[in-house]
């Protein structure tokens, strides 16, 4: 068997003496499609740091690639991810085309001096057609909708052909129709490249695409539940997760939820109750 594209064992991680992940595994095998759901401080943004190589572990190992944190350059390492994060401080004065070209350099800017060859010319063709938005490549980036920039920033994230692709909320701010096109633009991705893993962070279940395989909840820095995603986002496990009576139904292979009516038990009625 392979080695996992990304492993996280017995990990912790502790911030000013607060425990924000508690003992956490995940491992995350080529062509699996993981999410991350939880509450706000749950550890999401965290853990998903951990697999970016952004920061180290308190506690447990981190292995990203085969490589291990803190036996490998970072920053080399973090060359090789695909990162998609909705606040990326790009250069505003940058066309579509360029944006997408910093992927292959790594930089939130134009890099003095370097020009792409004809193959990255090419792949940035291929995957700005592939996201939809080859038809934009000129436009600067302050005119574009928050639709067309999270589909350029994946294809930005892209460019250096990653073996795992990292998701931060990638549909904050989209509208209905701009999430729904850029989920399908995610589904036709990981159709298209069977061996790209990813791992997706988000709050909502109608924002998870289609394809995905895997999932974890996370509640107050602690895995309550991990695997195949039928498996775990079940109306049980939402519902402890979250600490509110949900119920999980799945339509035509995408997830919704709805709050379930909260019991209130009956208070007695203090003004005929004798004092």
């Amino acid at each position: 068997m392979t080695p996992p594209v990304l492993s996280v064992a017995g990990v912790d991680f502790v911030r000013d003496g607060r425990a924000i992940l508690s003992c956490v595994e995940l491992s995350v095998r080529a062509g699996e499609h993981w999410a991350l759901l939880g509450a706000n401080g749950a550890g999401k943004s965290t853990l998903l740091s951990l697999c970016g190589a952004v920061t180290h572990p308190t506690r447990g190992t981190v292995e990203v690639l085969g490589y291990r944190l803190g036996r490998v350059d970072m920053r080399e390492l973090r060359g090789w991810i695909g990162h998609v994060d909705p606040r990326q401080p790009l250069d505003e004065r940058l066309t579509v085309e360029q944006a997408v070209l910093t992927g292959a350099t790594g930089s939130n800017g134009w890099v003095p001096r370097w020009k792409p060859n004809a193959v990255t010319m090419h792949r940035a063709d291929e995957l700005m057609e592939l996201l939809g938005v080859a038809g934009l490549r000129g436009a600067g980036l302050t005119t574009l909708s928050q639709g067309e920039r999270g589909r350029m920033l994946v294809a930005r994230a892209l460019m250096p052909e990653p073996h795992l692709l990292l998701l931060d909320e990638p549909s904050t701010g989209l509208d209905l129709a701009a999430r729904e096109r850029l989920l399908t633009s995610l589904d036709t991705l990981r159709t298209e490249h069977p061996g790209l893993s990813s791992v997706l962070v988000t709050h909502h279940l109608e924002e998870l695409p289609a394809s995905t395989t895997h999932a974890m909840l996370l509640r107050q820095g602690l895995a309550v539940h991990a695997g195949a995603v039928d498996d775990v986002l079940t109306s049980d496990n939402v519902s402890e997760c979250f600490d509110h009576p949900v119920l999980i139904t799945r339509s035509l292979r995408r997830w919704s939820a709805r709050a379930q009516p909260v019991e209130h038990t009956t208070l007695p009625d203090w003004h005929t109750e004798d004092r």
